[in-house]
């Protein structure tokens, strides 16, 4: 029996034999000398991908539902990308290579990219630059799918793309194992999607190919090749945790109350619609954190008024009435979107990012509140501001608000007339001066990922200060109560919306603190709420 420690992806435990999942190699390097020609079968090749894409995407919406089938949507929008096509035009026509060559480039080069993003979200979108230049390459190929598991299998390869992951036949998937991929990567949220039990991090070998192996996802343990005393009590686990699960969905339509009837609100993070059906199916409360900056991310140009408003529209009509909390443009440092033209900075983390953008180009953050105003007659919105240190930076924000409210009533278009504005708290700046801005706020949010960052002066994306950054640090803490204490002084609700409102190890701490929301993914919203309810 050997034991490997790797990062649980999806929780749950799975056991039986080991299916290794070795992708062919494609050959890719060779000259070319009529690029006409070679431009020519790009093209051809990109329309294969996408029929195959809208395949996937069929599949996926009929055996997953709509947020899965998205993202092979948003990989067919990939093959229509202007850089990425530009990349391969230009190694086809400079250099005289093939297109198998281009597209071979594009696509290291464009994942690269992403891979040193520090947002984990674009970091994961890696996978899907590779997702989609490798089916270019294997059309390009004629190549024909490797073959898949014939029974009930751990999969382990070294990565799995989205593509990879949904071509397998799910009832013959018992869990997962790779070595890179992230809990943030698109195949990561298609195995949660499929409650496989997922590790990754793991340095994986072609010998265990055949092996019984375990998979336990709570501790990101593979044991192979297993003892009795083990194997038995990974299957009491594995009863046990469909027991809880069977549990837990009888927590969806609940309210969170603690054993002693406090009201918390648990509330999902989104990037988009595509999002919602998940939250709703998973009992979200409302929307602690809608990243608008998505919207802009997607676009090969800054998104129009219309375009923004029929997506803040729908969402909030969706939701019904539930407050949907929208951060604006929250673009800079690790986010970035070529058509912004921000350029390169020394140290874009503290640089021209947030609101500082916004306030800098009125037009693009107008254009933005002029679409949320709008769509605030359809529901319940909050507009939060992010990245803001001063008490002026969040005047001139109410002050464009403003404005526009009289635009729209001059003109005649509805608009909620007590839209409620917030605060980021994501600054020790802000922390600090947050009983000031409770008293001309009607909302604070704690964003702890960027919080911890800035108090500890250690960049979250920088793996060589992974012993630095620490979230449960005192003075990490310490900001979070003041925020806390402070917004309540001043009569408003204060919620936490970073990656630790999801930490269950500080879940009491909050409710002693008095927040009030927490926003996670929508996956961990049952899990919480099952940890509330069961506190004092």
């Amino acid at each position: 029996m050997k034991q490997y420690k790797g990062k649980g992806i999806e929780k749950g435990i799975a056991m039986g034999p080991v299916f290794f999942y070795e992708k062919k190699e494609q050959k890719q390097r060779r000259p070319a000398a009529d690029s006409v020609a070679e431009l020519l079968r790009f093209a051809d090749a990109k329309n294969k991908a996408r029929k195959q894409l809208k395949d996937l995407h069929d599949h996926a919406q009929r055996e997953l539902g709509l947020e899965s089938a998205a993202i092979f949507e948003a990989q067919q929008t990939m093959l229509d990308d202007e850089d990425f096509n530009a990349y391969v035009s230009g190694v086809i026509n400079s250099e005289k290579l093939s297109v198998e060559s281009a597209v071979a480039a594009a696509g290291e080069h464009f994942a690269g990219r992403f891979s040193r993003m520090e947002d984990p979200y674009l970091k994961a979108r890696s996978t899907d630059v590779k997702d989609v230049s490798g089916l270019l390459l294997r059309i390009l190929g004629g190549g024909q799918e490797e073959d898949g598991p014939k029974e009930p299998v751990i999969l382990v390869a070294e990565e799995l793309t989205p593509s990879e992951t949904m071509r397998f036949d799910r009832s013959k998937l018992l869990g997962i194992v790779t070595y890179l991929g992230s809990a943030d990567s698109h195949a990561a949220i298609l195995a949660r999607t499929m409650k496989l039990p997922a590790i990754s991090g793991i340095e994986i070998d072609k010998k265990w190919n055949g092996l019984k192996a375990i998979v336990d996802g709570h501790s990101g343990m593979l044991t192979i090749d297993p003892d009795k005393t083990l194997t038995e009590e990974m299957e009491k686990q594995r009863l046990a945790d469909e027991a809880l699960e069977k549990e837990m969905q009888l927590l969806k339509d609940r309210e969170t109350l603690t054993k002693g009837g406090r009201r918390i609100q648990i509330c999902a993070n989104i990037g988009g619609v595509e999002d919602v059906s998940e939250a709703l199916e998973n009992g979200a409360e409302g929307i602690g954190l809608f990243r608008s900056e998505f919207l802009y991310l997607k676009s090969d140009g800054f998104p129009s008024e219309e375009e923004q408003f029929a997506v803040y529209k729908d969402v909030l009509q969706r939701m019904e009435g539930k407050r949907v909390v929208i951060r604006t443009l929250d673009l800079g440092a690790d986010k970035q979107a070529a058509y912004f033209r921000i350029g390169r900075e020394e140290n874009p983390a503290m640089g021209y990012r947030g609101i500082r953008i916004c306030l800098d180009q009125p037009d693009i953050f107008r254009t933005q509140l002029r679409a949320i105003l709008r769509a605030s007659a359809f529901g319940n919105p909050v507009i939060m501001f992010p990245m803001i240190v001063s008490m002026e930076e969040f005047r001139q924000c109410k002050q464009h608000v403003e404005e526009i409210k009289a635009e729209l009533k001059e003109a005649g278009i509805p608009y909620k007339e007590d839209v409620e504005l917030g605060v980021v708290i994501e600054t020790p700046a802000a922390a600090l001066i947050s009983g000031e801005l409770a008293k001309e706020a009607d909302y604070f949010s704690v964003g702890t990922n960027d919080l911890t960052q800035y108090t500890l002066a250690a960049d979250r994306g920088n793996v060589k200060l992974d012993h630095v950054y620490d979230p449960h640090h005192p003075a990490v803490l310490s900001l979070i109560r003041m925020t806390v204490e402070n917004g309540h002084a001043a009569g408003i609700p204060v919620g936490v919306c970073g990656e630790l409102a999801a930490d269950t190890e500080l879940t009491r701490a909050f409710l002693e603190y008095g927040v009030d929301e927490l926003s996670v993914i929508p996956a961990y919203i049952l899990p919480l709420r099952n940890e509330v309810i069961h506190l004092d």
